[in-house]
C-alpha cells in the first residue's frame, strides 16, 4: 500500500523583496485508498502544501521530510515524482498553445507508465473515461486548455487523473468556479477512481459543497501554515456551521 508521509514541513517564498514563511510545520500521513480533506481560509497554506509536493520551484523547502513509499520526494524532479506516482490538478491548469489533448494524454502516459500505451486500447479507454466526464469526443483535439471554459479545464484534470492512474492524487481546489452540473461530473470522476481502492486523495477545497459528493474519510483544518485540528467527516459539518475565524485567531489547539 503506497504512503505518503509529510513530517515538520517548512516551506517559504519569495515575496515583495522578502522571504516570507507559509508552511510552518506541517505533518500528515496519506495512504492508498484514503481520503483525506484539507480546508482553510484563504493564506493558510493549503495550495503551498499542493505545489511544494509537486515540486514548483516558486516554493522553497526549508525543513522536514516528504517521502512516498520510503522514498525521498523532496530529492526527485519533477518528471520524477510524477512517474513515482504523484499527481496535481491545478486549481489554475496553464494553456499549452500547439498541443492537442489526445497528444497531451498520451505522451504522459508513456512518460508515466515508461512505455506507449498501445494506440487501439489506449482510444478506446480515452473514449470511454471521456464519455464518463460527459466530454465531446472533439474535444481531444483541441489545444490542453485553450479557449477551455473553467469547467472544461477541470473535466480534463479528472479525465488526466482517471487515466493516469497515481497513487496518490492531489487535487487543488478542484470545484472552484463549477457550477452544480459540472461539480456533479468532477466528483463522480473523482469517485471512480477512489472506488478502485487505489489512489490516496488529497482534496483541497474552501468550501463543504464538494464533500456532499466526495466523503472524506477524513478531514484537516488547515490555519496560519499548519494542521490546526484533524477529525472525520462530522469536522466538516463543524466547519460549515462556524467557519474559521475560531483557527485564524488561535482559538483552537493545533
Amino acid at each position: 500500500m503506497a504512503t505518503l508521509e509529510i513530517r515538520d514541513l517548512h516551506v517559504t517564498v519569495e515575496a515583495d523583496n522578502a522571504t516570507k514563511e507559509i508552511l510552518k510545520g506541517v505533518d500528515l500521513t496519506v495512504k492508498q485508498g484514503e481520503t483525506h480533506a484539507i480546508m482553510g481560509p484563504n493564506g493558510s497554506g493549503k495550495s503551498t502544501l499542493a505545489y511544494s509536493l509537486a515540486g514548483h520551484p516558486k516554493y522553497t523547502i526549508t525543513s522536514g521530510t516528504v517521502t512516498l513509499d520510503g522514498e525521498n520526494v523532496l530529492d526527485m524532479t519533477v518528471d520524477e515524482r510524477a512517474r513515482a506516482g504523484l499527481f496535481l490538478a491545478m486549481q489554475y491548469p496553464v494553456e499549452i498553445p500547439g498541443v492537442s489533448v489526445s497528444n497531451f494524454l498520451r505522451t504522459s502516459a508513456t512518460a508515466v507508465r515508461g512505455e506507449a500505451p498501445k494506440l487501439r486500447t489506449w482510444v478506446k479507454e480515452v473514449k470511454e473515461t471521456m464519455a464518463g466526464l460527459q466530454m465531446d469526443p472533439s474535444f481531444a483535439e483541441r489545444n490542453v486548455n485553450e479557449g477551455f471554459s473553467g469547467g472544461e479545464k477541470k473535466r480534463h484534470e479528472i479525465l488526466q487523473l482517471e487515466l493516469l492512474k497515481p497513487k496518490i492524487a492531489i487535487l487543488d481546489e478542484t470545484d472552484s468556479g463549477l457550477d452544480v452540473d459540472a461539480l456533479r461530473v468532477v466528483s463522480e470522476g473523482v469517485n471512480r477512481v477512489r472506488e478502485t481502492g487505489e489512489v490516496g486523495t488529497l482534496l483541497i477545497t474552501h468550501y463543504t459543497r464538494i464533500l456532499r459528493y466526495i466523503k472524506p474519510d477524513f478531514v484537516h483544518v488547515f490555519a496560519n501554515g499548519r494542521i490546526a485540528e484533524s477529525g472525520g467527516a462530522e469536522l466538516a459539518d463543524k466547519l460549515e456551521n462556524e467557519g474559521y475565524e475560531a483557527y485564524v485567531k488561535g482559538g483552537a489547539s493545533a
